[in-house]
């Protein structure tokens, strides 16, 4: 008979489950980055084009941010651990795929299977964390996956280079194996298996619907830099989000286990950590996606150089992520999430500063507060979330916090790249919005600001969000001691 949450669990293997979570988390973030390194490799290797081999990488993401939520749900209705071995298995077997894919479609269809067992874990893995660990250690545990996914940020590009140097690209996929194999035994072992609460049912209707809003938003936010955002086919992509996200809500609101109680959301705290934590991955995608073309166009400096400079931010998140986390479960989590969109506020809008000419020292001085801002908010706000959502919801909210970070990337890569590219468009007449890269260094440099600076006011508003849920917390502690009396 298996226990359930609110019978005894042994929490002295908690950390054993920590190390599993956390393989499963290196694992598919690493995944997620690595590709791009090897990109040009496996372009020349099968002889096609970018558009072709771009997909590589795409269809991953893609796969992740449609299917993410539907099965958090899946892992409530479930349980937790099968989906999760399941995924971890289903992750290494494609893995041995991918790297023997004979040819690009095959690989991309490898990649797609990939980022299915990616998705079981990802969804899963904070859920399972806040079930391994007591009540007031769940910031400390959320803290150490946000260390675990700065690692697969900085060690992807890395890691790819050297494989690549030394083998080949199919060796990227292929290191997973050993990995993957170790994990999943430890996962078997350590992670306890609790039953799901009974009455529970899995909503397909609402996971189809919902799944096919997500990839249609996820295609036009994504497509829509190439195509142009105006052009029928996106139009037609984020029509088709729109009208499958009412009839996702209507959907749901009718149904008595529905995929996504919407009614949670009533909560004004809940939605203030779901908008704000959108809105730091929306800004922090401007890191990763633009500034390579500043340090490696603008400044000069080599590829590996470019690589050491962007790894000083996720660096610094992992190493204030689970000292914020820990902190949280002393002093609550609004005071940090707050702090922490203060600092990335004032962080974003230091670009101004940038120049064609900026030093190491500078540029350093500017992504650093970024690292530490994101490390400061981001494992209180996924504790917030988490402890906001009933236990029998709690596959889901924790599928909500990976989703929020995969819309955030794309909605962040999709419009502040096309922030970038229009402002550079718009001070040079003529230039295709494509070839911005072409465009002189003063004008890239000028548009770069612009950009940052758009990014710092979507943190503002976050952040007066951020201010607006302290008071808020402030309030009901307050009425809450008076009624005590």
């Amino acid at each position: 008979m298996r226990p359930t949450a609110e019978e005894s669990i042994d929490y002295s293997r908690k950390w054993w489950v920590m190390v599993a979570v956390g393989t499963s988390v290196l694992l598919a973030t690493i995944d997620g980055s690595i590709v791009n390194v090897a990109l040009p490799t496996m372009q020349a290797d099968f002889g096609t084009t970018f558009n072709v081999i771009q997909w590589v990488a795409l269809s991953y993401l893609l796969t992740l941010a449609t299917l993410t939520l539907g099965v958090g749900r899946l892992g409530d209705v479930l349980g937790k651990k099968r989906i999760f071995l399941l995924g971890f298995a289903v992750f290494t077997l494609a893995s041995v795929l991918c790297g023997l894919a004979p040819n690009i479609e095959l690989l991309i269809t490898f990649r797609v299977i990939q980022a299915v067992g990616g998705t079981m874990m990802l969804a899963l893995g904070a859920s399972i964390l806040i079930e391994a660990f007591p009540p007031d250690e769940r910031g400390k545990a959320l803290g150490w996956i946000g260390t675990a996914v700065s690692v697969g940020i900085i060690t992807g590009p890395v890691a790819g280079g050297l494989l690549i140097s030394a083998f080949d690209w199919r060796a990227i996929f292929l290191v997973n194996v050993p990995v993957g194999i170790v994990g999943l035994w430890l996962a078997a072992r350590a992670i306890p298996d609790l039953a799901p609460l009974p009455g529970q049912r899995m909503d397909y209707y609402g996971a189809a619907v919902l799944s096919v809003t997500l990839l249609a938003l996820s295609l036009a936010l994504t497509l829509g830099q190439s195509q142009g955002f105006a052009s029928p086919q996106i139009v037609a992509l984020f029509t088709l989000a729109l009208a499958g996200l009412i009839a996702f809500v209507i959907l749901e609101l009718r149904l008595a286990s529905p995929m996504i109680d919407l009614r949670t959301f009533r909560e004004p705290l809940l939605s203030v950590s779901v908008v704000t934590g959108f809105a730091t991955f929306v800004a922090a995608s401007a890191t990763f996606f633009l500034l390579p073309f500043y340090l490696e166009g603008v400044l000069g400096f080599e590829v590996r150089e470019v690589g050491l400079l962007l790894g000083v931010t996720p660096l610094f998140l992992g190493i204030t992520s689970p000292l914020s986390g820990s902190l949280s479960d002393r002093i609550g989590v609004r005071r940090l999430t707050l702090a922490g969109l203060i600092i990335l506020t004032l962080a974003f809008a230091a670009f101004r500063t940038i120049d064609v000419d900026t030093s190491v020292p500078a540029f350093l001085a500017l992504v650093i507060p970024i690292g530490i801002g994101m490390g400061l908010f981001q494992s209180p706000n996924n504790s917030a979330i988490m402890s906001s959502v009933p236990r029998e919801y709690s596959g889901v909210a924790s599928g909500i916090l990976t989703q929020t970070r995969l819309l955030g990337q794309i909605a962040g890569i999709a419009v502040l790249g096309s922030v970038w590219a229009a402002r550079v468009a718009a001070q040079v007449g003529g230039l295709e919005v494509g070839d911005a890269v072409s465009a002189p260094d003063y004008v890239q440099v000028a548009a770069l600001r612009d950009t940052f600076t758009v990014a710092a006011l979507l943190l503002a508003v976050a952040t007066v969000l951020g201010f607006w849920g302290l008071r808020e917390e402030s309030r009901r502690r307050s009425r809450a001691q008076a009624g005590a009396v």
